[in-house]
């Protein structure tokens, strides 16, 4: 059995299983409880679970964060939210110093099972600090695991598990997602970090990416069909920990590759992920690793200007042909 639920519905649910079958679960954040987040996520938590459970915060993200760091030193297992994945950068020490480094500075002794879930990602005119995608940051970081679903099924799957782990994920959602409706599996459904998924077979090239771009890549993929060309997507799901297996086997099997991101091309996962794959691959690969990625700018307001920031399906058409030089 299953049913057709948006992705913010997806991950309402599943954050809504996991506090219903952990009490050690908790939820804070800025208007997390009175209006059930700004994109409706935790809608009616507050009385089911009451001001214990749900907390409204004061803005001020360095204070929370580090709040739920201690929480989860403490035994609970706190998801906190920032509002955006941009104000990251009022909070790095709880999360870059203490969090991610905990388990390994205290032998193992401490575990810090936390999640900080916020959205990502352009396309809403919110300008230069609400746009940015900036999963590349976190992973850059050893100790953190980095979640970018990019479906509803995975969404909800992804949520519970990250829960469900001992160490801290950061789990980004974007934006231009949440209303965007899908099928997903009815009961219990989790989804294992650190595991790919193969979104489209096939055998001419391979598109790695993850969130949103997802759909370009798969709309793209159709394009290149109608021309010849046969194009695998591969959606990462979790960039840390990353699927090389996944990875892997799909670079040998089509022998041409292309990363596909939102953020910015200098310094992105994209760059780590083809030195990799020809560091470790290069004699599997019939062409350069092609590197699609945003621009290196600070996202604009102007709605024309944002739209040509980060790459649509004619780009990602375009670079897989002069990658195949087709």
């Amino acid at each position: 059995m299953s049913k057709i639920i948006s992705i913010s519905k997806a991950i309402r649910e599943g954050l809504y299983e996991e506090m219903k079958r952990d009490e050690s679960v908790v939820v804070l954040g800025e208007d997390m409880a009175d209006m059930g987040s700004v994109f409706g996520i935790t809608q009616g938590f507050l009385d089911e679970f009451g001001p214990l459970r749900i907390m409204d915060t004061p803005i001020s993200e360095s204070g929370f964060t580090g709040m739920a760091v201690g929480m989860a030193l403490r035994g609970l297992r706190p998801v906190t939210e920032w509002m955006y994945n941009d104000f990251i950068t009022v909070c790095l020490d709880p999360v870059m110093n203490q969090a991610a480094k905990i388990r390994y500075m205290t032998g193992g002794q401490v575990k810090c099972p936390v999640v900080f879930r916020a959205p990502l990602g352009a396309g809403r005119r919110n300008a230069g600090q609400h746009s940015q995608c900036l999963e590349a940051l976190f992973t850059h970081i050893p100790g953190l695991k980095v979640v970018c679903p990019s479906t509803a099924a995975d969404a909800k799957g992804l949520i519970k598990a990250s829960i469900r782990d001992d160490d801290p994920v950061v789990f980004l959602e974007h934006k231009l997602l949440y209303a965007k409706k899908e099928e997903i599996p009815d009961g219990e459904h989790i989804v294992e970090l650190g595991k790919a998924d193969i979104k489209r077979q096939g055998k001419d090239m391979t598109i790695i990416t993850w969130s949103r771009q997802v759909y370009f890549a798969l709309e793209a993929a159709d394009k290149l069909a109608a021309q010849g060309i046969d194009v695998e997507v591969l959606d990462l799901r979790t960039l840390v920990p990353l699927d090389w297996e996944a990875i892997k086997t799909s670079v040998c099997k089509t022998h041409n590759v292309m990363t596909l991101e939102e953020g910015v091309r200098r310094g992105g996962v994209g760059a780590e992920l083809s030195a990799e794959i020809t560091e470790e691959l290069f004699d599997e690969l019939d062409s350069p690793v092609m590197r699609t990625a945003g621009a290196n700018i600070v996202p604009p307001f102007s709605p024309p200007l944002e739209d040509v920031m980060f790459p649509h399906v004619d780009d990602i058409v375009r670079d897989a042909k002069k990658l195949l030089n087709a």
